[in-house]
């Protein structure tokens, strides 16, 4: 065990060696789990990095596709996956200046986990599109771990009445108060995906945004989640496909199936907002009738470190609740399992044993 005292501490905390991880070791294999993977001492970290001890951490569809390696950006392997992650910084690499963060204080670790802040992507607030840009679970190992190390610059401070599960999620889902495209208070705003843990999240910002929300997915269980969270219109895609008339499409299912007909159901004006990731999937739409209703065609893949912040206060208010089922890291393929099968409804955190 590697002793280090924290700058605002005397006792010592202690730091292992060696720890629990899910480690994909090479593209498209299942994740493995681990009792012998190295922890970064702090001695071991760069300027401006950080080691969070991990508290828990959500499955995403992302980490499933990050596995399969079914993306055209292929994940760095051996990998751990994950980019939900909440715990405490127990660590600051030396010569750090500035750092927003301190010791002790519990952070959240994101999707994007560090970029250049200099370019003009990062200078105007997409910095997740930065050249260098580094993305836990993908490029950089994650947070399906008991140790991981990330950015000060990056981490996201958990507000103080947000519970860690709770938290964890959001962190994925802070591209949702930004994505609705440009509809006001008091559009229609359909939700493909809804009653899944993106999606279910979807709902909620964009009630609490004034917006009026069409659900759409399939099977009872996500029918009563999504008309409780606040959606005013169900739509099973198994038994109907009748909409008609919406501002805005935010779709944040991971199948090609909910972008099929978005340009067809939306109104004169209206907004597409492509957030689900589907591997290798095309978006079709007909060129004339995107023209002639003048339909405009975006994507958000995540939000930046401002939307993160404003995401976790929204929820921190009571004004989201994240519906969520808890699991132990060792029943991560169990949950890629469901994933894939779309069985799960909300999302799913996993409890890391330290």
């Amino acid at each position: 065990m590697h002793s280090y005292t924290r700058p605002d501490a005397t006792t010592p905390v202690k730091i292992p060696q060696t720890q629990t991880a899910a480690v994909v070791p090479v593209l498209g294999a299942k994740p493995e789990i681990r009792n012998d993977v190295p922890v970064r001492q702090p001695s071991q970290l760069a300027p401006g990095e950080c080691l969070v001890k991990i508290i828990c951490t959500g499955v995403c569809h992302t980490d499933l596709h990050a596995c399969r390696g079914d993306w055209p950006i292929k994940p760095v392997t051996p990998l751990i996956g994950g980019h939900e992650g909440v715990g405490t910084i127990v660590a600051i690499g030396a010569h750090t200046k500035d750092s927003p963060v301190k010791v002790g204080q519990r952070v959240g670790i994101k999707w994007l986990a560090n970029s250049c802040l200099n370019c003009e992507q990062c200078r105007t607030g997409l910095e997740q599109c930065c050249r260098q840009a580094k993305c836990s679970g993908l490029t950089v190992d994650g947070t399906f771990s008991q140790y991981a190390v990330s950015w000060v610059q990056h981490v996201t401070p958990i507000p103080e009445p947000l519970d860690s599960q709770a938290a964890a999620s959001i962190l994925c889902a802070c591209t949702e108060p930004s994505s609705t495209a440009g509809a006001r208070i008091g559009n229609w705003v359909v939700l493909p995906g809804a009653g899944g843990g993106l999606g279910h999240l979807a709902v909620q910002y964009a009630v609490a945004m004034g917006m009026r929300v069409v659900a759409i997915d399939t099977g009872a269980e996500k029918k009563n989640l999504c008309m409780t969270l606040g959606a005013e219109k169900w739509i099973d895609f198994k038994e109907t496909q009748d909409i008609v008339g919406a501002h805005c499409a935010v779709v944040t299912t991971a199948t090609s199936a909910g972008y099929a007909q978005a340009i067809d159901y939306l109104r004169p004006g209206g907004s597409l907002m492509a957030v689900g990731l589907p591997g290798c999937a095309k978006l079709e739409s007909s060129i004339f009738w995107t023209v002639v209703k003048n339909i405009s065609i975006l994507g958000s893949y995540v939000g930046n470190r401002q939307d993160a912040v404003e995401a976790l206060e929204i929820a921190a208010a009571g004004k989201v609740v994240v519906k969520y089922q808890l699991r132990s890291l060792s029943q991560l393929e169990e949950v890629y399992d469901g994933l894939a099968e779309g069985k799960i409804a909300g999302r799913i955190v996993l409890e890391v044993t330290q």
